[in-house]
């Protein structure tokens, strides 16, 4: 358990914790019936930096989730790797972020899940030694990240105390299960394809729109690529068809995704190369990416950042792997999944106001329903929940580093 902990306090000291922001807002819609020109040229998304300068350290809460708050300085610490024209939708996925953060501590107190402080302190020790030995003072490294002792302390326990309860859900007969019941997780197969992005945000009208919008691109795409077969001499045959069909497709698909896309992969044209079944898509979107056949396009799919239209190009079949050989990435996984599973339990029985950023005028907002003790958690089955980026950074649309 130690090792991941540990893993986890270095990532912190050593600024590794990154949340992927999309800063695009997606241009008008294209006329109907029309595609966008193959050549279209992208604007791009710059992805996270390091600041270069010191900026004024904000004050006040950011969220208050069932009265615990998670202040603004916890945003302004993961805020600080994004140029500040992405900082508005940074802002909205670091926040989410913190506070599934906050409900799934909130759950593992509720049901009494501990860890002996001597624990803790034998965690933070051994972090310390490691940083003298590479010539890092410890107090440093956190004025730097702008944590204090208290606060590190408080990430490192609850960490740990997920990792406690990982440990008591992923008893090796649930881990076989889910092995057992998803061979192309950990296979190593593979699949590649391109997607179209759009946020939405919590607006239903904007929901709906950017749900019309995609299924509006497909459709378009689809009549397309059916002329161009129907263009073909009579003697064309089968794989001649489909080679046209899947050409028209992908070049349609590509110039809609440099026009349309919210995601830094619109340069290439929504590319996201090839990608395991886990650990590199949120499960929504790995899931239906899987069960497409190369050249076939999804319908809409959702994930906690927007609305997504996939294409896949090509599939890549994996070998088959004994439990054994992979029984820690199946941990990982079924962590994951339960993590996503304790947010989903706890989210709509939370109390949430949600502050405007710092300087705004926007007044805060309120999810209501209450209570704070959730019900038990039902330790998620193989199909169940989604893939996020880890405990420590909120899942992007496609994959956790593109």
């Amino acid at each position: 358990m130690r090792g991941w902990v540990r893993g986890l306090s270095v990532g912190i000291l050593s600024g590794t914790m990154t949340v992927i922001a999309w800063g695009q807002t997606p241009p008008s819609a294209p006329p109907a019936g029309r595609p966008p020109a193959a050549s279209a040229t992208p604007t791009g998304v710059v992805p996270p930096v390091t600041p270069s300068a010191p900026t004024p350290i904000p004050n006040g809460p950011a969220a208050v989730v069932n009265g615990q708050t998670i202040p603004e300085k916890a945003v302004y610490r993961a805020l600080r790797q994004f140029p500040p024209e992405h900082h508005a939708l940074a802002r909205k996925e670091i926040l989410a972020h913190l506070i599934e953060n906050v409900l799934i501590d909130q759950y593992l107190t509720a049901i009494k899940v501990t860890i002996d402080p001597k624990e803790v302190d034998k965690v933070i020790q051994e972090l310390k030694d490691e940083l003298a030995a590479a010539k890092k003072d410890y107090k440093k490294e956190l004025e730097a990240l702008l944590l204090t002792e208290e606060e590190f302390r408080a990430e490192v326990t609850a960490q740990m105390k997920w990792e406690k309860f990982v440990m008591q859900q992923g008893t090796d007969e649930a881990l076989k299960k889910l092995f057992d019941s998803s061979p192309d997780i950990f296979d190593g197969t593979m699949v590649r394809a391109r997607h179209i992005l759009i946020n939405p945000g919590a607006d239903e009208n904007k929901k709906k729109e950017a749900a019309a919008r995609l299924r509006g691109i497909k459709q378009v795409i689809e009549q397309e690529a059916a002329k161009a077969v129907a263009a073909l001499p009579p003697t064309a045959d089968a794989l001649a068809k489909e080679q046209a069909r899947a050409a028209k497709i992908e070049e349609l698909f590509a110039a809609y995704a440099k026009q349309y896309s919210e995601c830094p992969s619109k340069k290439d044209g929504g590319d996201l190369n090839f990608f395991p079944r886990a650990g590199a898509m949120v499960e929504p979107f790995a899931q239906v990416a899987f069960s497409l056949k190369p050249y076939e396009m999804s319908d809409v799919v959702a994930t906690e950042v927007g609305y997504h239209l996939i294409l896949v190009t090509a599939r890549k079949p994996g070998t088959p792997k004994k439990f054994e050989d992979v029984k820690e990435d199946v941990r990982l996984l079924f962590a994951m999944r339960l993590r996503e599973a304790v947010v989903q339990q706890m989210r709509p029985r939370a109390q949430i106001t949600i502050y405007p950023p710092p300087g705004s005028s926007t007044p805060a907002g309120t999810s209501s329903p209450s209570g704070v003790t959730p019900p038990a958690v039902t330790p998620p089955s193989a199909s169940s929940g989604v893939t996020p980026s880890s405990a420590q950074s909120p899942a992007p649309p496609d994959r956790k580093t593109p």
